[in-house]
C-alpha cells in the first residue's frame, strides 16, 4: 500500500479494506482546472495545513461545491516539498487520533501542486507569479508561525534580508519575474505587486496562523514593504494604495484551533502494520519533523472574518465559519484567554517540573487534571468573552474532557512550553485586566496566581524530584534565569528579591507589583520551592481549600 498506488483500482480497493477512507472526485480533472485557473494558494507546507485546510477543501470537492483543488507553496524548508510532497504525488494521510479510542484514516488529494519558494527554484517562482496573476485566484492563506510575519529585530529596526529586499534591487530587477525577494514577506509582497501591474484583480490575504489579530500581521509587513518601495521608488504609490485598499486586498483575521503534534512513531507502527509503506518519518536539515502523513486530534475550529473582496470558497458548508471581525476577535479570546491555551500552559509548566513526557499523561494525574479544571472554571469563566457562535461552555468542556485527556495525542508539555514568555501576557494577564477593569478584587485570585509563581519555579531548571531539566527554548530565556538566578531548591525568598521580575509588563501583560499580587505569587513560590516534592503538596493544598493558600 503506497500513496502514489492509491489511485489504481486494485490498490484502491486493498487501501478499503484496510479501513482507509479515499476520495471519489476526478483527480486529475481537479488538477488540470487548477492549473488553468487556480482559486487557492497556501503558504505553509507543514503539518497543520495537510490535517485542516487541505482536508477542508477535500469535503468541498466530495460535495461538489468546487472544482479546484489546492496549490501549497513552503518558503522556509523546501525539503518539505522535495521529500514528503512531491514523492508522493502531493497526497498525504491523515491519521484522526480520536479521544474514544477510535481511529479514522482518510488519504487527502485534495493538493494538487507544490513549490518551492526560494532562490534556487526559479521555474517555481515563476508559476507562482503566473498563479497570482490569475484574475481566478481567491486567496492566499498561511501558516508560516508568527515569526513568519516578523520584518524587525526586537529593537525596531529592519531585518538585514528585509533591507536587502529595499535597498539592494533596482528597477530593471521589479520589472523581471526572475527577481526573488529573501524573506518570506518580502516574496509575498512582489507576488502581489506582480497582480497589482496585471490588473489589479482583488484577494483576500488570510493569515491561519495561531496568532492575535492575524490579519494585522500579516497586513502590516506587506504595507511596510509597499511603503519602503515607493519611498525608494522602486513602485508607483498606485502599488501601495492597491494594497491598503481593503476593497482589492483584504487581511481578514482569523482563529484557528486544532492539535496536529510531529508524526508520531506509534502511529507509524499502526501504519506499518496495516501494510501502509509511505510511513518514514523524516526529519529535515532545518530539524523539521514531516512524514507522509500527519496525525492529529478530531476536534477542530476555524473562524474567518468574512472580507473576501475577489468572492470566497463555501468553507462554511465543511464546518468552518464566516463572521465579522468582532466575533472572530471574541471567539479567540475565549480560546486564547480562557478555554484552551491558558490550561495548555499550565500543564506545559507543571508538566516540566513534575517530569511528564506527555499532556494525557498529565490529565491521569488527578490533581493536575482538578487544577485546570478549577483554574478554567472558576477564574476563567467568569470572565470569559461569550462570541455567540460558539458556547464557551461547550469549547471548555471539550478541551478538559476529550482533547486535553485523548491518550493518542503525543503531545508534550516541553514542546507546549516553548516561548511560554510569549504567552503569559495573553493567557493570564488578559484575565487579570478584566478582573480589575470590573473592579474586582484580583488578589482574591488563587490559581492564576499559582501558575505565575510555578513558572519562577521552572525558571530554575530543577523538577520536583530535586533533578536538572532543560527548560524549552524561549527569546527571553537567558534573561529571566539570570534575574532568578542565586536561588536554590529550599530557599525562601522576600517580595523585595521577586520585585523585579514580577513587575516586568512585558512578561505578563501587567505590573504585577502594582497590583497588589507580588505577595501572594511569593508566598506560592516558596512553597513550591520548599523542596524536594514541594510542587505536588503545593497543589494539593490549592486544591484541598476554598480559600486562599
Amino acid at each position: 500500500m503506497r500513496l502514489t498506488d492509491w489511485e489504481d483500482c486494485a490498490e484502491r480497493q486493498l487501501f478499503t479494506e484496510k479501513g482507509y477512507r479515499g476520495f471519489s472526485y476526478d483527480r486529475r480533472a481537479v488538477r488540470e482546472r487548477t492549473r488553468k485557473t487556480p482559486e487557492w494558494v497556501h503558504f505553509g507546507a507543514g503539518n497543520i495545513f495537510r490535517a485542516f485546510p487541505a482536508v477542508l477543501l477535500q469535503t468541498l470537492l466530495e460535495q461538489g461545491l468546487v472544482d479546484k483543488g489546492l496549490i501549497v507553496c513552503e518558503g522556509f524548508d523546501s525539503e518539505i516539498i522535495e521529500r514528503a510532497y512531491r514523492p508522493y504525488d502531493d497526497l498525504s494521510l491523515l491519521v484522526v487520533l480520536k479521544a474514544d479510542g477510535t481511529i479514522e484514516k482518510q488519504v487527502v488529494g485534495s493538493v494538487v501542486e507544490s513549490l518551492m519558494v526560494n532562490a534556487e527554484n526559479e521555474a517555481d517562482w515563476e508559476r507562482l507569479i503566473e498563479i497570482f496573476k490569475a484574475p481566478s485566484l481567491k486567496m492566499a492563506s498561511f501558516t508560516i508561525t508568527e515569526k513568519g510575519y516578523g520584518i524587525t529585530s526586537p529593537d525596531g529596526e529592519l531585518l538585514p534580508a528585509v533591507q536587502a529586499d529595499i535597498t539592494d534591487v533596482t528597477q530593471n530587477a521589479l520589472n523581471h519575474t526572475s527577481w526573488i525577494p529573501k524573506h518570506m514577506m518580502g516574496k509575498v509582497a512582489r507576488l502581489l505587486l506582480a497582480r497589482f501591474k496585471e490588473g489589479a484583480t482583488p484577494i483576500a490575504m488570510v493569515s491561519m496562523d495561531n496568532c492575535s489579530h492575524n490579519g494585522d500581521k500579516l497586513r502590516a509587513a506587506i504595507t511596510t514593504y509597499a511603503e519602503k518601495w515607493v519611498e525608494t521608488g522602486f513602485v508607483d504609490a498606485g502599488f501601495l494604495d492597491y494594497v491598503s485598499d481593503t476593497g482589492k486586498v483584504s487581511f481578514p483575521w482569523t482563529m484557528i484551533d486544532k492539535i496536529t503534534p510531529r508524526p508520531d512513531m506509534a502511529v507509524e507502527r499502526l501504519l506499518r502494520a496495516d501494510g501502509f509503506e509511505d510511513a518514514e518519518l523524516i526529519i529535515t536539515g532545518k530539524n523539521t519533523y514531516t512524514a507522509p502523513f500527519v496525525n492529529a486530534e478530531e476536534i477542530e475550529y476555524l473562524v474567518i472574518e468574512d472580507a473576501f473582496p475577489n468572492g470566497k470558497l463555501p468553507l462554511d458548508q465543511a464546518g468552518s465559519y464566516y463572521t465579522d471581525r468582532s466575533t472572530v476577535d471574541k471567539v479567540e479570546k475565549m480560546k486564547v484567554c480562557t478555554c484552551l491555551n491558558p490550561l495548555h500552559t499550565t500543564l506545559a509548566i507543571f508538566g516540566c517540573l513534575m517530569s511528564y513526557r506527555t499532556i494525557h499523561e498529565e490529565m491521569e494525574d488527578e490533581l493536575l487534571a482538578g487544577f485546570v479544571a478549577r483554574l478554567g472554571y472558576e477564574e476563567g469563566m467568569p470572565v470569559v468573552t461569550d462570541p455567540g457562535i460558539l458556547k464557551p461552555e461547550d469549547f471548555i468542556a471539550a478541551v478538559l474532557e476529550k482533547r486535553l485527556p485523548n491518550v493518542f495525542m503525543p503531545d508534550t508539555p516541553q514542546r507546549i512550553a516553548t516561548d511560554t514568555s510569549q504567552k503569559l501576557p495573553i493567557r493570564f494577564g488578559e484575565t487579570i485586566k478584566v478582573y480589575l477593569k470590573k473592579g474586582e478584587d484580583v488578589k482574591k485570585l488563587k490559581f492564576i496566581p499559582l501558575v505565575l509563581a510555578a513558572y519562577l519555579r521552572y525558571l530554575l531548571g530543577i523538577d520536583d524530584n530535586g533533578m536538572v531539566f532543560v527548560p524549552s527554548p524561549d527569546p527571553m530565556l537567558g534573561e529571566l534565569q539570570e534575574q532568578m538566578a542565586g536561588i536554590m531548591l529550599g530557599d525562601t525568598v522576600t517580595q523585595e528579591r521577586l520585585k523585579l521580575i514580577l513587575s516586568r509588563v512585558d512578561l505578563f501583560g501587567l505590573d504585577l507589583v502594582k497590583h497588589g499580587l507580588s505577595g501572594k505569587i511569593t508566598m506560592y513560590f516558596n512553597e513550591l520551592n520548599a523542596g524536594v516534592g514541594a510542587v505536588r503538596k503545593t497543589l494539593k493544598r490549592a486544591l484541598e481549600q476554598e480559600g486562599s493558600l
